[in-house]
């Protein structure tokens, strides 16, 4: 198969590299020259374990490609993927469709005829209908059908997810549609993963409705963790033992400082907003979109509690940045709500982390960026885990301890034992136990 990968951020490209890896001929198409040149020194716009070797092999074997010229990357090919982004709009919280729009149009300009169009971004339901007709006023005969593709890639193991997903949505009515997809996943049939084809509509829906879901476990369970807090219960406990119920399942039942990153945000936003506009209540999303935002500083609060309620003057290191391990990304991440409360209260602050800095560093210039966890706790009068990097599962505790000035380790992740901080001289605070 022919296939051609419009936008080369974080799901273009990976979903553009695993096509290649399948034995698809694919180009990546970007506007910017100069993404595209360091994709073409193998230097990756984002940090994402292993896709580097993976372009890299894909490249060198003549079935990847980059591109900035759109209307010849898409001659000749079967499929034609919207991937560019869909961020939240300001104002009104509504997905930004302008840059899935600007690309339907020229994209209609130039396919061949019984070319399948796949939006691969997250957009709200509907969102094929309108690029269906984008292209239907470029091209009145054209024959072509518009499909939705929605990607479910966890950042730092996108790879895996994409080679070895849970299912695979497609929405199409179209039978000689649904014949192209089936070809575009073929392989993935050896490893049996399930291939759901719906309307165009539930597809769009699904993507949206799966993040709501998760993002409401994840809140679900940092409120149960405040309760077990003030009952004396352990949230790690609470958490095992819903979660080996098979109707509920163990995974997104970590309790820690809020959810954050690329999706879950805008996605329970934009799920908002189109409820909203067709007169339909969500009010358990709405109950998590503002639990989650209220919980983010109240994480820097419960920072400036274990500092006796005054951070005046005081030095406090975070560990992590990024919202989630083995990604760079700092979209939305808890750090930037938790810098912000411990800045307004007075703090100065230290922080580490392994992949993050150089993003961290533009979105809070007043936070002293530092070369590993011991650095950051120079010092300090506090240190906090916010992200559960492996790098900080096994610290030295008493080397980290014998580097502050304070005594307070506050672990948002729950990392370490109890004991384990108190046995290192810490005054150890986590959260839900």
């Amino acid at each position: 198969m022919k296939i051609a990968m419009i936008g080369s951020g974080y799901v273009g490209l990976v979903s553009g590299a695993c096509f290649a890896d399948f034995g698809h001929d694919v180009v990546c198409v970007d506007k910017d020259q100069g993404k595209i040149d360091r994709l073409n020194a193998n230097v990756m716009p984002i940090f994402e374990p292993g896709l580097d070797a993976l372009v890299k092999s894909n490249v060198d074997a003549g079935r990847l490609s980059f591109s900035t010229d759109l209307a010849s990357a898409i001659k000749g090919c079967d499929a034609v993927f919207i991937a560019v982004g869909t961020p939240s709009r300001r104002g009104d919280g509504h997905a930004d469709l302008s840059y899935v729009y600007a690309a339907a149009k020229e994209i209609g300009a130039a396919i061949d005829p019984t070319t399948v169009v796949v939006t691969k971004s997250t957009v709200p339901v509907g969102t094929g209908d309108e690029v269906e007709r984008i292209i239907r006023e470029v091209r009145p005969d054209l024959e072509f059908a518009v499909v939705s593709n929605p990607e479910f890639l966890r950042e730092g193991a996108a790879i895996g997810d994409f080679k070895r997903p849970d299912r695979i949505v497609v929405g199409t009515d179209a039978e000689w549609a649904r014949d192209v997809m089936r070809a575009v996943y073929r392989p993935l049939f050896l490893n049996e993963s399930p291939i759901l084809f719906t309307s165009r509509a539930s597809s769009e829906l699904i993507k949206y409705a799966a993040n709501a879901f998760l993002a409401t476990k994840i809140t679900f369970i940092n409120e149960m963790a405040d309760l077990c807090e003030k009952l004396g219960a352990d949230v790690q406990d609470v958490s095992r033992g819903i979660g080996l119920d098979g109707r509920i399942g163990a995974k997104f039942l970590h309790a820690g400082p809020g959810y954050g990153g690329s999706c879950f945000p805008k996605d329970t936003l934009a799920l908002l907003k189109t409820a909203q506009d067709n007169d339909t209540s969500v009010r358990i999303v709405e109950a998590v979109v503002q639990a989650n935002d209220l919980r983010k500083r109240a994480m820097g609060r419960k920072i400036v509690n274990a500092l006796g309620g005054d951070a005046r003057g005081k030095k406090v290191a975070l560990l992590g940045l990024t919202f989630k391990p083995n990604t760079d990304d700092m979209r939305d991440a808890p750090s930037i709500a938790i810098v912000q409360t411990l800045l307004d209260a007075g703090a100065k602050i230290s922080a580490h982390d392994p992949e993050g800095m150089e993003e961290a560093a533009k979105i809070m210039p007043e936070v002293s960026m530092t070369e590993s966890a011991y650095a950051a706790a120079q010092g300090a009068d506090a240190i906090a885990i916010v992200t559960e990097w492996d790098a900080y599962r096994a610290l030295d505790l008493a080397k980290l301890k014998a580097a502050m000035t304070g005594d307070a380790l506050i672990d948002l992740r729950n990392i370490y034992r109890p004991e384990e901080g108190a046995k290192a001289g810490f005054d150890y605070y986590s959260v839900g136990r």
